[in-house]
């Protein structure tokens, strides 16, 4: 049996064929992306049994990209309508105050998910977009919408509130809602088992760094804190995004700058973070002009650590005593020096890293700090869409047999 896991993007859609039974570290069944949607170059690519391949052709919108995919799967024999997949779970980045668990999708569903797109104006209409098209192609198995902010719905209310005028928060929906949930949850699930604890006596600070980035504290199971806010602009410096900022800096650019909202919107969220000081965002090319003694690029990442450590510290003091710190996503596990620089000269506060460890590429979930090190330091692969496809065959499960 397998889920149907669809990630749909504004010019892309990622989707992978997984057996929810499978553990994280197993390669998935099917992974395609269907990319430069209403482009006049678009491109289809398919891995499969170690195989790849690459299909260029227009894809004028989602419903033609998800067609011309699942019928080039169907030419396989692997397609949807030819295996055994019991559901199909859609990441869907916001669920506001409404939704805190996955959700059997249907018309009102839908709805409320569209009410939500104030909230997430760039990812929710993308969302539905791919929920539309793929409930469409695939109308017979049940469709489950999992919230990136799910697991961030219960955060206590000194971490979830803003202090601005509460009558025009509550009449905005403004709160701190995070995000990289699905990340975050999965990874902070694996954390006991391997260091040797209990879920519900371990404190955790989980980083997922890619080229988006954020953080949270995470107290015998449920978060306490998290980075992103009422928008993923917030927290940590970014490949591409801000993070924190004075929010004065906004008005200036308004009165002194002489730019507008949607300037602003691009500026901050497109045109800053590593790439706004340094002219890259991957973090591969930033360590190459570090290596050539580029200034720029040294300063971006300076600042960048600088604000990964400041969130390292307040989670320390949140959580009171810290069991472990993982790193994850995609610099979070391939990058050592990052690793290192974010927790150097830390063995005061029972953090010792071990350099060999710390080096070695990466291989799994392992633990890279000293064996004397009081706060165990571990890297974890994420596996959003393994936990996407359990989370929506459970639901499935259970829509079945109240059936």
């Amino acid at each position: 049996m397998y889920s149907l896991v669809i990630n749909s993007g504004s010019s892309s859609v990622k989707f992978q064929i997984v057996d929810p039974a499978s553990d994280a570290a197993s390669e998935p069944f099917v992974s395609g992306l269907v990319e430069q949607i209403g482009e006049p170059a678009g491109r289809i690519t398919i891995k499969h049994g170690g195989e790849k391949d690459t299909f260029e052709l227009p894809v004028p919108n989602h419903t033609v990209g998800l067609q011309k995919a699942f019928a080039m799967l169907d030419d396989k024999g692997i397609g949807p309508g030819q295996l055994d997949i019991t559901a199909v779970g859609h990441r869907v980045v916001h669920g506001g105050m409404v939704f805190s668990e996955p959700e059997l999708i249907s018309d009102p569903v839908v709805e409320k998910i569209r009410e939500l797109i104030p909230l997430a104006p760039l990812h929710n209409p993308a969302n539905i977009d791919g929920i539309e098209v793929a409930r469409e192609l695939l109308p017979d198995i049940p469709h489950v919408a999992v919230f990136d902010t799910g697991f961030f719905r219960h955060l206590p209310p000194a971490a979830a509130v803003y202090a601005i005028n509460a009558e025009v928060a509550s009449q905005n929906q403004i709160r701190r809602y995070g995000f990289h949930g699905t990340s975050h949850e999965f990874v902070s699930s694996q954390v006991p088992g391997i260091i040797g604890r209990e879920p519900e006596h371990t404190r955790q600070i989980v980083l997922h760094l890619g080229n988006g980035a954020s953080c949270s504290a995470v107290e015998n199971g449920r978060p306490i804190d998290t980075s992103m806010g009422l928008t993923p602009l917030a927290g940590l410096v970014m490949g591409t995004r801000c993070g924190d900022i004075d929010p004065g800096i906004i008005f200036h650019l308004v009165r002194q700058g002489g730019l507008d909202i949607d300037e602003i919107d691009n500026l901050l969220n497109r045109r800053s973070g590593v790439k706004g000081l340094s002219g890259v965002n991957d973090f591969r090319e930033l360590r190459a002009m570090i290596d050539n003694e580029d200034k720029d690029a040294f300063m971006a990442y300076n600042v960048y650590i600088h604000q990964l450590r400041r969130y390292i510290g307040s989670y320390m003091i949140a959580l009171g005593r810290v069991d472990a710190i993982t790193f994850t996503a995609g610099v979070g596990e391939n990058d050592r020096f990052v690793r290192w620089d974010a927790l150097e000269n830390l063995e005061m506060y029972g953090i010792k890293l071990d350099a060999e460890r710390n080096a070695a590429p990466n291989d799994g979930p392992r633990i890279i700090s000293a064996d004397d090190s009081a706060v165990k330091v571990l890297v974890v692969p994420t596996n959003e869409e393994l936990a996407i496809a359990q989370k929506a065959a459970r639901v499935a499960q259970r829509q079945g047999a109240r059936a």
